[in-house]
Formats: C-alpha cells, structure tokens, sequence
C-alpha cells in the first residue's frame, strides 16, 4: 500500500504547522480506515478531499505557526459543513491516536493548552476625507 507523502519543512518558524498537517493526515487516514472507505488508494474521494481542504487552511492560518489548535481558534475558517466533518474524524480518532501514534497524541494534547493568541490587527483604513485633495 502506497504511503501519502507528507510534506515536511526544516523552517524553525513553520514546526508546528508541520506537526499539525502531520496529525490531521493521520487522522483523516485512521478514520477513512477504520470505517472503510478506501479501496485500493490511500484515502477515499471524501476523507482526500477533506484532507486537501485542511490543508489549505492550514497553509492559511492567520496565526502562521503560533495557532492554536482549531478547536480553541477565535477564528472559525472552516466551513460550517467541513467544521463538522472534521470534528466527527477527529472525535473518533483521538482518543485512537493515544494507543497508534502516543507521542503525536500527547503532542497535540500539549498543544490544546497553549494558550491562544489574539487576532492580529487590521492596518487602519483610510477615510475618503483622507483621499480628497
């Protein structure tokens, strides 16, 4: 059986994005197992694309590598549908993650602790007071 390959990074400032793609595609691919879904590739059409859409946000998190875990996040990104397929893969695999994968699961479980950081702030906007000659 062919392995996903994860994407890893040597940057010291992208570490924690790396290590939360890493818990999500193993997630995602103890669910898609556990339930059945795969045929002969790795994940299902369903499992693939909910991974891919985690993905991207992910890769966009507004925090970058200071994120919190998603589900302590002030900002919801996800769509309101993907939101709950995530959190029903995620409800079944973590405690799951705690007997395959121990130390990603402690790792995660560490980092639901951290304490979250306040929502950067907007650049002001200018009037069009300001614009005006």
């Amino acid at each position: 059986m062919a392995k996903q390959i994860i994407e890893f990074t040597t940057d010291k400032r992208f570490v924690r994005r790396a290590r939360a793609l890493k818990t999500i595609q193993t997630m995602v691919g103890m669910y898609c197992r556990g339930h059945g879904h795969q045929g002969r590739s790795p994940l299902c059409a369903e499992c693939a694309e909910l991974l891919e859409y985690s993905k991207r946000r992910l890769e966009r998190c507004v925090f970058g590598d200071a994120k919190p875990n998603c589900a302590n996040c002030v900002v919801h990104c996800y769509s309101a549908d993907m939101r709950e397929q995530i959190r029903v893969v995620m409800r079944w695999a973590g405690p799951r993650m705690m007997l395959r994968h121990p130390i990603m699961g402690i790792a995660h479980l560490i980092d639901e602790h951290r304490p979250v950081p306040t929502l950067p702030a907007k650049p002001a906007r200018k009037s069009r007071a300001d614009n005006a000659p």
